[in-house]
């Protein structure tokens, strides 16, 4: 009877083990691609943030009266407070109008898939190194209020170094120019997707040198992401129906990683086909009718 009870307990605790582990793996209601185990640990890549005091410290400083000046315009004051919003739902929100289409669940499963699922994946590269560096952040270095208020208890003994919101920022932008991949539309995305790291300057939140890292962290995770089987999969499919909801060829759009080689070709709806196939196709990144 002990041994029975034991490894019931034994299987509970394990299959706990297991809902933990799934949980920090669907965050955000996606699914990361990698465990924090798998990734690189940023602390080990990025240099130390400026020491205070230093002579590189000062260019943070510069950087912290600047995010105060532009405060002063309303636009982009507001435009950092809705950048605030640590979400998925944000980047639809900012991103959207840029990215050429509309982003739903329901109309654009493809696309709302792949980002969510890369949305998830952002956590788990700075983590480590936020804690590592435990850098404070300018508004309780100064001891002063920044823009959004609310947010100020629950990150004040937080490290800022490297910057979360940059990362998703920047990991979001660098999806959504490789899934409309126009030269006009990837300039939009990439600038808006570099403001998006800045407006955590202007917020308060954030030394520029912590927002620098976090675009680097951002490009790390995104082209380990890139190279990840289910990623290629998915990326095939929402460019798919890019092209589809937007009549667009996609003529400069490069082709999702190959397997062994050759040219991947799919259905509209992203299901790989043979070359033989007819009817209308994906061909490395263009529509074609194959008749």
């Amino acid at each position: 009877m002990k041994m029975k009870r034991l490894f019931v307990l034994t299987v509970a605790f394990l299959c706990c083990g297991i809902v933990c582990v799934q949980a920090a793996g669907d965050e955000k209601n996606g699914h990361a691609y990698f465990t924090k185990a798998q990734l690189p640990n940023m602390a080990n890549i990025l240099p130390a943030p400026p020491e205070f005091e230093s002579a590189r410290f000062v260019a943070d400083q510069s950087q912290y009266l600047w995010g105060k000046l532009m405060r002063l315009d309303e636009a982009r004051c507001a435009q950092a407070q809705r950048d605030a919003v640590y979400s998925m739902e944000t980047i639809i929100q900012e991103f959207g109008g840029i990215f050429g289409l509309e982003i739903t669940k329901e109309d654009t499963p493809e696309i709302y898939s792949i980002l969510q699922d890369v949305c998830a994946s952002c956590d788990s590269i700075y983590s480590d190194a936020k804690a590592y560096f435990n850098r404070m952040r300018p508004y309780t270095y100064y001891n002063e209020g920044t823009i959004v208020p609310e947010k100020e208890e629950k990150h004040r003994y937080e490290g800022s170094y490297p910057s979360g919101h940059t990362v998703l920022g920047w990991t979001s932008a660098l999806l959504l120019a490789d899934i409309n991949t126009s030269p006009k539309a990837m300039e939009g995305l990439l600038a808006r997707g570099y403001e998006f790291g800045q407006s955590r300057v202007i917020a308060g939140y954030h030394w520029q040198s912590d927002v620098d890292a976090g675009r680097m962290a951002g490009s790390v995770l995104y082209q380990l992401i890139r190279n990840h089987e289910r990623f290629i999969e998915q990326l095939a499919k929402a460019r798919a129906e890019f092209a589809e909801k937007t009549g667009t060829n996609m003529v400069n759009a490069p082709s999702a990683a190959p397997r062994g080689g050759n040219a991947q070709i799919y259905r509209i709806d992203g299901t790989p086909v043979s070359e033989s196939t007819k009817g209308v196709v994906i061909a490395n990144g263009q529509k074609r009718v194959r008749k």
